[in-house]
């Protein structure tokens, strides 16, 4: 009997020691074996074991150690755990892989106290670069300064006269610039301002500086369009940090064409050490109907699948263009943006399944996770018997009578935890005591069947995925603030954050039958911890080192060289 035939009947089985099969594959085929540690399956017919094999890329058998040990021949590479936790590969569900890759190069504004602080930033950038040279950089938020408002142009004109200035904020869903920027986009007084958009303006009409959602296109249409070694270089450091943070899949929310064949090109060269589950972006109407023609991409090369469209409904709440039902509790009288008309989002999410593409919808505020709901009630109907599993990304502030709508649509809520433990210190300020009930409420959509996965928005949030099962397990801050954790009934269990980016995130990609658990003929993706993030206390999470990274049965990231200096094992040592 063949290896592979082999591995398909262990992972049906989903049996450990399976000895009298096991005894068929000859020993010189298993690459590598883990012994000495705890291996967390996330497979509830699979308890903790203490050792799995590894062949051509995928679990040959998990189980007891004496067993494991016993299928190593010649040319197995052993590496003995030390008494370190075995995890599944993590997935974040919810990621921007090149933008992240950018952010490392530009000005870091995440974390800045005041906006004086970002304006020596920019000075002492400025002075770095010959005139006429863009500095960029992406963080910024008013919410975690002492005056909460929003900056203006004229700080950036004083500290940087002679350069473009462009500063995202942390969200990405509001700019900042200076008049340079102005004249080369040619703003003015007279500009009128997109649908799904604000331009700020002073008392006198005179545009501020600030430009929100849809009206950021006005700016940046003049911004230097990247280059192609750009583009990898910045996709290129992004997986390597990927990779060293425990990461071995991301979902990319909104990838345009030309990231798409710079990965392509990366897998070919095999240099891509870590899978990707793409969402084309849904504004690209060009993109769209190539894909759509074309179908979707699935596990090209091993690495990256494009099967995904991400669309917007609204903005952000903490720019105040999450769309809401009522009005904002710190602005009477907004209640945000749609940035995608209702009737537009609904025949492109038909559109979307027709191709048979996976729609996600980028939703915050209540009415719009209402109006996408709405939508995919409407258009499911016309596919009743597939599985389509739709999306929505964020799905932040949600009335509670729709909550149980997703568990009943069967939509996925792709949601970060980290969001809640940034937002905390003002989200209630924006929507009240009430309409809070409902605002990054996991256990809620736990509770009503829903099904939920996890992710950081990175660089919106931070890359670390430990962070996000912190976030989740105490919703808490760094700091251990506030005692008992904010809204602390929305807290998830251990092992229920550690399957948000686990196995429930292999569900939101179709990827369920081989990632998210440590089973019989799944990949090989492995993350390795030096503690247990399901189990032990929530702050030693914070301390957790991530000790190597296995993507496909190899290891792209390995903090413990001792490990791979390990001499090969002869059979059954």
């Amino acid at each position: 009997m063949a290896v592979s035939q082999l591995k398909n009947l262990a992972s049906r089985l989903l049996l450990p020691g399976l000895i009298l099969i096991l005894s068929c594959v000859p020993r010189s085929k298993v690459d590598m074996i883990l012994t000495g540690g705890t291996i967390l399956t996330m497979d509830r017919y699979l308890p903790p074991a203490q050792a799995l094999a590894i062949v051509d890329g995928r679990i040959l058998t998990v189980g007891r150690e004496v067993e494991v040990r016993a299928l190593a021949g010649l040319g197995t590479k052993r590496i003995d755990l030390k008494g370190a936790v075995v995890l599944p590969g993590l997935t974040d569900s919810h990621f921007h892989l090149l933008s992240f890759g950018r952010s490392l190069s530009e000005l870091q504004l995440a974390g800045t106290a005041s906006i004086e602080e970002v304006a020596r930033m920019v000075a002492a950038k400025g002075r770095e670069l010959p005139p006429d040279a863009w500095i960029t950089g992406r963080g910024w938020d008013q919410n975690d300064w002492p005056v909460k408002e929003f900056p203006n142009r004229g700080m950036l004109d004083k500290v940087a006269p002679d350069h473009p200035v462009y500063l995202r904020r942390v969200d990405g869903h509001a700019l900042w610039v200076n008049t340079r920027v102005l004249l080369l986009a040619g703003i003015n007084d007279e500009t009128v301002t997109p649908d799904g958009g604000v331009i700020f303006r002073d008392a006198a009409g005179h545009p501020t500086g600030i430009f929100l959602d849809n009206a950021m296109g006005l700016v940046s249409r003049v911004l230097a369009e990247p280059s192609r070694e750009d583009i990898r270089r910045w996709l290129l450091a992004a997986v390597e940090r990927c990779n060293q943070v425990g990461l071995t899949e991301v979902h990319d929310a909104g990838v345009d064409g030309r990231t798409l064949e710079v990965i392509t090109e990366l897998v070919d060269e095999e240099r891509f050490t870590m899978r990707y589950y793409g969402m084309l972006d849904g504004n690209d109407s060009q993109l769209l109907e190539r894909h759509f023609l074309a179908g979707p991409t699935l596990n090209y090369g091993g690495r990256m699948t494009v099967r995904t469209v991400k669309f917007y409904a609204d903005g952000a709440l903490g720019s105040r263009g999450a769309a809401l039902l009522d009005d904002y509790s710190d602005d009477p009288g907004n209640r945000g943006l749609m940035v995608t008309p209702p009737g537009e989002l609904k025949r492109l999410i038909a559109a979307t399944l027709k191709a048979g593409f996976q729609p996600a919808v980028h939703a915050i505020g209540d009415r719009a996770n209402r109006i996408t709901l709405d939508i995919y009630e409407a258009v499911l109907q016309q596919w009743p018997d597939y599985d389509l599993r739709p999306r929505i990304e964020h799905a932040q502030v949600v009335s509670l009578t729709d909550i149980k709508r997703f568990a009943r649509l069967g939509v996925i809520a792709s949601m970060q935890p980290s969001h809640a433990t940034s937002d905390m210190y003002w989200a209630q300020d924006r929507i009240g005591p009430q309409r809070i009930k409902g605002a990054y409420a996991w256990r809620r959509f736990l509770e009503a069947g829903a099904r939920i996965c996890g992710g950081s928005d990175c660089p919106v949030e931070k890359v670390d995925p430990l962070l996000q099962i912190y976030a989740a397990r105490t919703r808490q801050d760094t700091t251990g603030w506030p005692e008992g954790g904010w809204q602390a009934g929305q807290r998830l269990g251990g092992l229920e954050a550690a399957k948000s980016l686990t196995t429930w995130a292999a569900y939101a990609a179709f990827e369920d039958s081989r990632r998210g658990k440590i089973a019989p003929g799944y990949d090989a993706d492995l993350t390795i911890l030096s503690r247990n993030p399901l189990r032990d206390p929530p702050a030693e999470i914070l301390q957790t080192a991530v000790l190597m990274t296995i993507v496909g049965g190899e290891v792209v990231w390995n903090n413990r060289p001792a490990w791979k200096s390990m001499p090969t094992t002869t059979a059954g040592q």
